[in-house]
């Protein structure tokens, strides 16, 4: 069977196509058919600077990543979902921190692992996390005499 040179641009455009696709995926750290992470939430007082797909690290070795951040009301708080790792397991006396990597870095989540307390589910909340450092705020107090 014979094939027109249509056919076999249209199939070559398709196979670049595709190929474009899952680099930009792949490149972009994008997790659309990831199944080897599960979901825990974080209940933090704030969390400025944190953004989603920012990375989760405990001992400082990447865990897993950021999700939805969302506002909830109600609470007064904000709720963070994090990804981590399957193969990872925390107890319920984890401590979930926002930090700054470097001075003026890009914010991630530290976790304490715990080790005493039940083991967390997915979709478990972390109530015990250490909000982020408002440094401008630090400054702010600093330069004003405000440090009392």
């Amino acid at each position: 069977m014979k094939y027109g040179k249509e056919t076999w641009v249209g199939l070559f455009v398709l196979v670049g196509v595709v190929a474009i696709g899952y680099l930009s995926i792949q490149l972009g750290d994008l997790r659309i058919f990831s199944k080897d992470h599960y979901m825990l939430k974080a209940a933090f007082s704030d969390v400025s600077g944190l953004k989603q797909g920012a990375p989760v690290e405990i001992f400082g070795v990447p865990a897993g990543y950021v999700g939805a951040i969302s506002l909830n009301m109600d609470k007064q708080r904000a709720d963070v979902e994090l990804f981590l790792n399957k193969a990872i397991v925390l107890h319920d006396d984890c401590i979930a921190s926002v930090k700054t990597s470097g001075l003026i870095g890009d914010k991630y989540i530290k976790i304490k692992p715990g080790g005493f307390g039940e083991t967390l589910k997915p979709g478990d909340t972390i109530f015990d996390t250490e909000s982020s450092l408002d440094l401008e705020s630090l400054i702010g107090k600093y330069a004003f005499g405000g440090t009392e």
